[in-house]
């Protein structure tokens, strides 16, 4: 599944004294290996420490640097580790500062720093000679002839591609590590020396957040330590690893020993990513510099311990901030959308269908923000609730009460007697209780609401959510249809939060504790005959599944195009305390049969607005035939 784990390294130092430094690094390169990791990033010059100064004129130094790359190289042989360690290198009668690759005993290639600082507290033009020029050149060693140097190196190993660059590297307008990821690098490592200031470490971490977003890679950042040279500023080993805009792990700056980080890399969702985007592909004609690619194979790639976090709902941010400021920016988008439609078609009123469930609570939510947007009375909302066969007390109290504390024009038409009638005129018994009997009753309600839409010159307001476009879970014609979706990109662990958002922030305590019950009220269409008690006998997630796995495997399907193997892997990781192996794996199986077979009502859905990075639309995000089988999608054994 091409996942892989690696490491960023501070090891502790002494300047210009590179026999204890090489020690160190060792040290730190077993620390790496001891949690299976397949790739090691250093900081710059670690060798010999960053902070040499004039020292790296002497030819002193110089020599003792290529005997510690040496005796590094010595250390790798029969390691399968990938090492990324900073020294200098003398070429041609100039010095660079450079990323030594070492693997299993050889270099494998040498990557000089493009850009170097030369302002403020940086002086690097005084010593090195940037390195943008240098491009699949060959450098002969005491110890090895013929090693590739250059800025356009990718290292590859299978599915693996590993790019390089230097501190300042990262810091200017097109960093290289842009073109390495045109040329084909999923991950980049960055050996630094970046000092601090107050309130730096923020600005670099967002520096390497956002260059690891543009570049749709994974980026692994090491930086020197504390114990490089004080005389004018100080380094605090800031290490941290990135994918794809996000900081997987960092460390807590300013420790004192040798100290290694690592992360599992998922390779396939990079390589998916930059497949989906287009701008990226195009982005290559910017890159006029051709790869010089060196392969190598890594004995195996077992992460071993899988301790990469999986978000359970990859819908809902877990960070409680976040899922606040998300929750106003999705009801933005959903009334801005709604609002732009009545604007447009010059209604002044909506139909809302109320069932006392999530979905039409979260509708009207949104329909009444649109319209305290619009400055239009609430009582333009006109409000249904349409009792059937399956309708409990709870559910229709519910629907009734919010509706009324809500202000809107609240209606009741009972459809039991209509579906008695139609159930006659097809000559359907209603004693059977099949697909027939619930259908008939979702396409009397949207009748009555198509038919009240038009009455009242009014738009009719959809409800159903992504989770259930993504199930079929609709009827057909049915409350599949409407005028305007506002739903259409919510799943449904998402619609249960922005409820309990809307809970928790409502200034009516009355409004507040109806939400709260709606929030705890089983999902159901209540399109079967209520249990003896009166309560609920149809439960959604009974029959199709537990919403919160098929989001999780929407998210993953869609998001990343990922197999049915990998969705299980990473559905067992996440939800090992709470499902095992067979349950999630029958599941999975239901939503991708029921993904397939329910396209179908996808290709005629209504329009509305996309709201987070997966949509459904056969308009926009997803075009699918209807017909399309699913043999290879499910699990076969």
């Amino acid at each position: 599944m091409n996942f892989i784990r690696v490491a960023s390294a501070c090891p502790v130092v002494n300047v210009g004294d590179i026999k204890f430094n090489v020690e160190n690094i060792k040290n730190c390169i077993d620390l790496a290996l001891k949690e299976n990791s397949k790739l090691v990033i250093l900081p710059e010059l670690s060798i010999t420490a960053y902070t040499c100064a004039d020292l790296f004129l002497n030819q002193t130094l110089i020599e003792k640097s290529m005997e510690g790359i040496k005796d590094i190289c010595d250390f790798s042989l029969d390691k399968d580790i990938l090492i990324a360690v900073g020294a200098p290198l003398l070429f041609n009668y100039s010095l660079y500062n450079c990323a030594y690759i070492i693997y299993n005993g050889k270099i494998l290639g040498i990557v000089p720093k493009n850009y170097l600082p030369n302002y403020s507290e940086f002086y690097e033009k005084r010593w090195f000679t940037e390195g943008h020029d240098i491009i699949s050149e060959k450098v002969n060693l005491p110890f090895q002839n013929d090693v590739p140097f250059g800025i356009n190196l990718l290292f590859t190993s299978g599915n693996f591609k590993f790019g390089f660059e230097i501190c300042e590297d990262l810091w200017t307008v097109i960093p290289p590590s842009s073109y390495l990821a045109l040329m084909g690098a999923n991950i980049i490592g960055n050996l630094s020396a970046s000092n601090e200031l107050v309130s730096k470490a923020d600005y670099r971490k967002f520096v390497v957040s956002s260059q690891s977003a543009r570049c749709m890679s994974s980026y692994v950042y090491a930086s020197s330590g504390v114990f490089e040279s004080t005389t004018d500023v100080v380094f605090s080993g800031h290490l941290m690893i990135a994918e794809n805009g996000r900081i997987l792990k960092s460390n807590n700056r300013f420790q004192r020993e040798n100290e290694v980080i690592t992360s599992i890399i998922d390779v396939d969702k990079i390589n998916n990513m930059r497949m989906k985007n287009l701008s990226f592909r195009d982005s290559k004609r910017a890159c006029h510099i051709k790869p010089l690619e060196i392969s190598f194979n890594f004995k195996d790639t077992n992460i071993c311990n899988f301790d990469r976090k999986i978000n359970k709902h990859p819908f809902v941010p877990s960070n409680e901030h976040e899922r606040e400021v998300r929750s106003k920016e999705i009801f933005n988008i959903q009334s801005a959308g709604l609002a732009k439609r009545l604007n447009h078609t010059g209604l002044k009123k909506v139909i809302v269908g109320i069932s006392g469930g999530l979905d039409s609570t979260l509708a009207l939510l949104v329909a009444v923000n649109t319209f305290d947007l619009l400055k239009l009375p609430r009582k333009n909302i006109i409000t249904i609730t349409m009792p059937g066969f399956g309708t409990t007390d709870r559910t229709y109290n519910n629907a009734v009460d919010l509706c009324k504390k809500l202000g809107t024009d609240f209606r009741e038409i009972n459809i039991v007697d209509s579906c008695l009638q139609h159930f006659k005129d097809i000559g359907h018994p209603a004693e059977i209780h099949d697909v027939t009997y619930e259908n008939v009753q979702a396409r009397e309600r949207t009748q009555i609401l198509m038919d009240l839409a038009n009455k009242e010159a009014a738009l009719l307001v959809g409800t159903g959510d992504l989770s259930e476009i993504a199930l079929g879970w609709a009827t057909y014609n049915g409350d599949h249809m409407s005028m305007y979706s506002v739903n259409c990109s919510i799943p449904k662990t998402l619609v249960r939060y922005l409820v309990k958002f809307s809970a928790e922030h409502n200034s009516e305590k009355d409004i507040s504790d109806i939400l709260i019950d709606i929030l705890d009220t089983p999902v159901s269409p209540e399109l079967l005959p209520k249990d003896k008690d009166g309560k609920i006998a149809q439960k959604t997630e009974d029959i199709v599944g537990p919403y919160e796995l098929h989001d999780f495997f929407l998210y993953y399907f869609m998001r990343q195009n990922a197999t049915f193997e990998k969705i299980l892997y990473l559905a067992k990781e996440a939800f090992k305390d709470d499902y095992d192996e067979e349950t999630i794996k029958k599941w999975l199986d239901k939503f991708m049969r029921r993904f397939f077979t329910q396209q179908f009502k996808r290709s005629a859905i209504p329009d509305g607005p996309k709201v987070g990075t997966i949509s459904l639309s056969p308009r926009g995000d997803l075009k699918m035939p209807s017909d399309a089988s699913y043999n290879i999608w499910v699990d076969n054994k």
